[in-house]
């Protein structure tokens, strides 16, 4: 949909700037075109120079206020293009998600992706392509500040007196097809469900729609001193508390679940209920136009139209809030693994080394059941369920595994974004809460470590005693210690892999503990005929609870077990070198090694190296899993921290000051969040 470059001959905007030109109304194409070579004086000819657009408008601007006719121009371009212009479809179409669902919202889009759809020329939106015809002009005009677009507008002037009957009846028309797509969506069973019980009789949704019907009963009586402008008030009002009620619905997903028929309903509330507001405050009791209304409704229209057909954002929006939902679940468990206090620190310690204990058991019966010649598969099953069977044991004792906190805390340290100070995400939350994790996450390594490495050495002696051999020795004790080696084996690739395995296992538990709770099961279990014959009440009641609370987290340690004990058979199915590398059992591993071979005769650089190794896969494992976990909980809340580098100033000035923070609490807490 976009125009050819004009050549300078042909340029109406320099004609005008020179007084070459003076437009006269109902010159629709002409007008048309001097828009779209005005707008390209203020488009920067690279991305790169972003900046260079608002000092484009600001050039502009001048020549506006010193050119007469230019501005006159302007004036007569703007009244004739708008003139005979239908906005109702962009007022209710344009970024708006199709409320009949996520299905045909995407085949929509895919289907005018290959093939744009027919453009209409009265409509606002085809102006809109015509003037901004590139795929990122959505960019620059966001990027200019919204005092020059502001500066901009009240240079144009527009009013809306009485006789513009057309503008208000288009505004009207918009409202009353946003309002019956809000009240219809309140209705669906889903949605309904989750309005608080005293907004069951008087609903929000509903109400803001009669409101709508009294301003087109105005309308076709025709009061010159109310219309369209009497009862805007009490909409404002209105559509503030159906907003309002809108996002305690989405926290009532927290509580109960989300799916993705509701997240999307809930979404195209939102949206609806918001571009009313916007419509609403267009116009205020004075005749003169909203300026800030306007900018918001270039910079919206402008990014509307160049996205309308991006899937990826579809996605983003639509899935962004039942990511949201998981990575909360996760969140809710992640704050148990970070530490306040100091007796927090060391029952994290404390935890940790029993997760060790456990540890050490799983090492071992991974070591016996390597020697037992299994077919791969068999093998990769024996592994899974002796991985499983561990984390599910560290799970029910209140265990800790350091390596399964980060997919946790991450979703905890995202929602320290949360606060906000001056309507910014706080950031020095976020490096307090940082410096939490860090200490915390160092508490479990020093746990499991301390008690990992001393109890399997001492479990592999005793099997030598016992059965007069080591579990490991020769070069199979040395694969042992050469496995975990930095330089020497692809450890730190492997450990990645186990990062990442870790991250979709949380990721997992998050999601079946959402739908638990979004599908009522503990409620429907109690219910259920066939369990309240054959079991106590009390016990039924203990069963639903624990399926309620635990289920996600047996899955995902269930799940994670299966990953990394089948990931070792992929080398002997298909000869490729993928495999995983788990700081605790790499510990575990190099004391079996170490006592295979004898600590004696090893170089005490090489054990060093092997230690070091190890060390190394822990802090991969921590950074792949964590990183991944804190994107998908940073992005579910609608965030880009790219938005705010400022961030690692702050966390460096904050490791400066406070450097053994990141190690052990201070004294009372330490720093406190806001």
């Amino acid at each position: 949909m976009g125009i050819k470059k004009k050549q300078p001959a042909d340029n109406l905007f320099t004609a005008s700037l020179e007084n070459r030109l003076t437009l006269v109304y109902g010159q629709e194409e002409m007008c048309l075109g001097f828009l779209v070579d005005l707008f390209n004086q203020v488009r920067p000819r690279k991305l790169k120079r972003m900046p260079g657009a608002e000092v484009r408008l600001q050039k502009l601007i001048m020549q506006l206020q010193e050119n007469p006719l230019l501005l006159n121009n302007l004036h007569v371009a703007i009244a004739t293009v708008l003139a005979h212009t239908d906005f109702v479809p962009a007022l209710t179409d344009s970024g708006m998600l199709l409320s009949r669902g996520f299905v045909q919202e995407f085949s929509s889009r895919l289907s005018h992706k290959l093939l744009p759809a027919l453009p209409k020329e009265n409509e606002f939106t085809y102006i809109i392509n015509r003037i901004f015809y590139l795929p990122t002009d959505y960019l620059w005009v966001e990027a200019i500040d919204r005092n020059a677009w502001k500066m901009f507008f009240e240079l144009l002037n527009i009013t809306v007196d009485q006789q513009s009957v057309a503008l208000q009846q288009q505004i009207t028309k918009a409202l009353t097809i946003l309002s019956y797509k809000v009240a219809n969506l309140s209705m669906e069973p889903e949605v309904a469900r989750l309005l608080p019980e005293e907004l069951q009789q008087q609903n929000p949704f509903i109400r803001q729609n009669h409101i709508i019907h009294q301003l087109n009963t105005k309308e076709e009586h025709r009061i010159p001193e109310e219309y369209g402008l009497a009862g805007v008030g009490d909409l404002n009002r209105l559509l503030e508390e159906c907003i309002q009620v809108a996002q305690y619905i989405r926290e009532q997903q927290a509580v109960r679940g989300a799916s993705l028929a509701l997240s999307y309903m809930t979404l195209v509330m939102t949206y609806c209920l918001e571009r009313m507001k916007m419509l609403a405050e267009i116009l205020d009791n004075s005749k003169n136009l909203n300026t800030d209304r306007l900018v918001d409704v270039l910079r919206l229209e402008v990014r509307y139209e160049k996205r309308k057909n991006s899937i990826r954002e579809l996605f983003s929006q639509s899935f962004g809030y039942i990511a949201y939902q998981i990575a909360e679940h996760k969140s809710t468990k992640g704050d148990k693994y970070i530490t306040t206090t100091r007796t927090q620190y060391y029952k994290m310690i404390a935890s940790a080394m029993w997760g060790g204990l456990i540890v050490c058991l799983i090492v071992l019966f991974k070591n016996l059941l390597g020697k037992l010649h299994f077919l791969p598969v068999w093998s990769g099953v024996a592994y899974s369920v002796n991985y499983s069977l561990g984390f599910v044991a560290i799970e029910e004792t209140g265990s800790t595994l350091a390596t399964k906190q980060p997919a946790f805390t991450a979703s905890a340290v995202a929602g320290s974004l949360d606060t906000r100070r001056n309507e910014q995400p706080n950031l020095y939350n976020l490096a307090v809460t940082v410096a939490r994790v860090v200490r915390s996450q160092f508490a479990s390594f020093f746990g499991n470590l301390i008690v990992v490495f001393p109890v399997t050495y001492g479990i592999a002696w005793i099997f030598d005693l016992c059965f007069g051999h080591p579990l490991a020795e020769g070069a199979a004790a040395m694969k042992l210690l050469n496995d975990q080696h930095p330089w020497k084996s692809l450890s730190l690739l492997y450990a990645a892999n186990t990062g990442v395995f870790l991250f979709i296992s949380g990721l997992i538990a998050g999601f079946i503990q959402n739908k638990i709770q979004y599908s009522r099961v503990a409620e429907r279990l109690q219910m259920h005929p066939g369990m309240r014959r054959t079991m106590a009440a009390d016990r039924l009641a203990k069963l639903a609870h624990y399926i309620e609370h635990h289920a996600g987290s047996l899955t995902g340690n269930i799940i994670l077990g299966f990953f990394l004990g089948m990931s070792g058979i992929i080398v002997k199915l298909f000869g490729i070198p993928f495999d995983i590398r788990h700081i605790t059992i790499s510990a575990g591993n190099v004391a079996i090694g170490a006592y295979g071979i004898g600590i004696q005769h090893l170089h005490w650089r090489f054990l060093l190296e092997v230690i070091a190794g190890v060390l190394a896969i822990g802090f991969v494992n921590f950074m792949v899993s964590f990183s991944l976990a804190f994107i998908v909980a940073v992005k579910s809340r609608g965030i880009q921290l790219k938005d705010y580098p400022e961030f690692i100033r702050i966390l460096w000035r904050y490791f400066k000051k406070y450097p053994l923070d990141f190690i052990r609490p201070r004294k009372g807490g330490g720093a406190n969040i806001a």
